[in-house]
């Protein structure tokens, strides 16, 4: 059983930076692969980025690549995401994701969640 704990959301204006903090529980956070996703208002949820156990690998959705870092600290059992020159689009509640195996983009093969941090980019 693992449970994610997101931090680090806010109010921050356009072209500013956020960083997002994903603790988690339990001794095995090393063995699980970490995703994060984000829903806006009125839309489904969807992938941002994702890393490896080992955090040798990292994969981003086209909409943040070059903006955004994933990145981990398995001695911290912490995961975040450094997001840069935001966007109003980028508005929406963040959830970090884990998952035993390989990282993944697809949400149902995710096995935990955090309950979700607010960012939001004004104009």
């Amino acid at each position: 059983q693992v449970q994610l704990v997101e931090s680090g959301g806010g109010l921050v204006q356009s072209g500013g930076s956020l960083r997002l903090s994903c603790a988690a529980s339990g001794r095995t956070f090393s063995t699980y692969s970490m995703g994060w996703f984000r829903q806006a208002p009125g839309k489904e949820r969807e992938f941002v980025a994702a890393i490896s156990w080992s955090g040798g690998s990292t994969y981003y959705a086209d909409s943040v690549k070059g903006r955004f870092t994933i990145s981990r600290d398995n001695a911290k059992n912490t995961v975040y995401l450094q997001m840069n020159s935001l966007k109003p689009e980028d508005t929406a509640v963040y959830y970090c994701a884990a998952r035993m195996y390989g990282y993944s983009r697809y949400e149902y093969e995710y096995n935990y969640w955090g309950q979700g941090t607010q960012v939001t980019v004004s104009s």
